[in-house]
């Protein structure tokens, strides 16, 4: 399981014109599933995520998490994340769990979150064309993946 973590100042999901999630400072993770992912993968990733320290203290250090400040989060599903292009110019996306699996990973994960921040975790619509759009606050961007976590 991939998740690129943005902190941002503000974000939102855009569906048909319709915003169907917003965020003021917090976080924006796009989350792909990668065939073998479990609920165990969830449970680190998700811990992983509310507990890093990537927003500034008092002393401008990065020592806060987004627990810590109360920031928003925004979830959206992005399988393209374990797209593999060691071979010719189209990626392929062999990697990628198909959506019976990944789907309720992805539910699984946004619960996980909301459990561990006590409070609704903002989505995207699993499958849908989104129009993501973010203020990228550092700018700062991490890559955590559940398969290199030891």
């Amino acid at each position: 399981m991939r998740a690129v973590i943005q902190r941002v100042l503000e974000a939102s999901v855009t569906i048909d014109g319709e915003c169907v999630s917003r965020i003021g400072s917090g976080l924006l993770i796009l989350l792909g599933v990668e065939d073998g992912d479990t609920a165990e993968d969830v449970a680190w990733l998700s811990g992983k995520v509310a507990r890093m320290r990537i927003f500034a203290d008092a002393d401008d250090k990065m020592n806060l998490s987004v627990l810590d400040t109360g920031g928003g989060i925004i979830v959206v599903s992005q399988f393209t994340l374990h797209a593999s292009t060691k071979k010719g110019n189209r990626p392929s996306f062999l990697k990628s769990a198909a959506p019976a699996v990944s789907e309720p990973l992805y539910g699984k994960f946004c619960e996980a979150l909301e459990s561990e921040l006590g409070k609704p975790v903002g989505r995207g619509i699993f499958g849908a064309d989104m129009k993501v759009a973010l203020v990228n606050d550092g700018p700062v961007t991490i890559l955590i993946d559940s398969r290199a976590k030891e």
